[in-house]
């Protein structure tokens, strides 16, 4: 059976589908679609942790669906200005994970991850397929998997 490690960069996500659908992503119809007749070897969804209720909720309800939940402190700054970002770490985790699966299930329209989608692609010969909000997925990040997979209605929550 197909080996998938997935890694879902949730801030992308929620800000990505909120912008273009003004809904949410569902994560157990994700789930469905990324693992369908396949061995999941990791699944990791990074998030920055602002400590409240509802947050916590929705972190056990990915823990439920089967994902690892890794959290970042939510960082103010003096001026203002908020920091977040998993990057760094979701980048880590790919190239310490890829050998152990066939396919990298990258789930971000950001394009700081094009080298990383080359990289993994070229060098370990597996194959990415990225899941992210087709007009805000960077080109770059698209040109660079080996399939893009667009959210759409398909993974959409519906409306209540």
């Amino acid at each position: 059976m197909t080996k998938v490690a997935i890694f879902v960069d949730v801030q992308n996500v929620y800000y990505t589908v909120r912008d273009a659908y003004g809904r949410h992503f569902d994560y157990n119809r994700f789930w469905a679609s990324a693992t369908a007749n396949r061995d999941v070897v990791h699944a990791f969804c990074y998030a920055i942790d602002r400590g409240d209720r509802k947050q916590r909720e929705f972190q056990n309800i990915l823990r439920a669906i089967g994902f690892e939940v890794k959290l970042k402190p939510f960082i103010q700054r003096g001026d203002g200005s908020a920091k977040g970002d998993w990057d760094v770490g979701i980048v880590i985790d790919v190239m310490e994970h890829a050998q152990d699966a066939d396919v990298i299930v990258l789930v971000s329209g950001d394009g700081d991850f094009d080298l990383l989608a080359n990289k993994i692609r070229v060098k370990y010969k597996k194959t990415v397929e990225v899941y992210g909000v087709p007009q805000l997925t960077a080109a770059s990040l698209m040109r660079e998997a080996s399939e893009f997979i667009a959210i759409d209605e398909a993974l959409l929550l519906k409306p209540h």
